[in-house]
């Protein structure tokens, strides 16, 4: 596959990943946290180079999955559906490969997009990602995430949510 050879960083994160999302307001109040289990997969064939689901669980009942199918082109991942605009690449200038960089926007909301940066570990089962949401060139929020490794096999995780 042309993506995984081009962003051979970005292949590494490929699975299902458990963590949790940890949203902090400007001033750095805690405003929100949940569990989350994201798969980054990577379909054979089909209109998508690489599809990104999250499953967030709060602690009250609440759960919410997004669905974030990608296209690949220059050198990047490329987002552009009814949730957000934006696209992925990985950080030339890391010698140790370990960073990925993302920018989007809530397509509802183009004014406040938001960076984000993606650090994995070089046994490449843990990763920390960091969103900085800005706003007129004010930052409005952070988001900080810590994530584990569950397993390679998205597909698997995929057909038993489909069960």
């Amino acid at each position: 596959m042309v993506l995984k050879e081009q962003l051979a960083g970005l292949a590494r994160h490929e699975g299902v990943w458990d963590g949790n999302y940890r949203h902090y307001d400007s001033a750095g109040k805690l405003v929100d946290e949940h569990k989350s289990r994201v798969l980054c997969c990577f379909p054979e064939g089909g209109d998508f180079a690489y599809v990104q689901t999250n499953i967030y669980d709060w602690p009250d009942g609440r759960n919410q999955r997004v669905d974030l199918p990608a296209t690949f082109r220059e050198g990047r991942l490329w987002w552009d559906n009814e949730l957000i605009k934006g696209w992925a690449t990985e950080l030339p200038m890391d010698d140790n490969g370990r960073t990925l960089v993302l920018y989007w926007h809530r397509a509802d909301d183009p004014e406040l997009y938001v960076y984000e940066m993606i650090q994995i570990s070089d046994c490449g089962k843990k990763r920390a990602r960091t969103w900085q949401w800005i706003r007129d060139g004010e930052l409005v929020a952070r988001t900080a995430i810590e994530e584990k490794l569950i397993s390679r096999d998205w597909q698997r995780a995929q057909a038993r949510k489909a069960a």
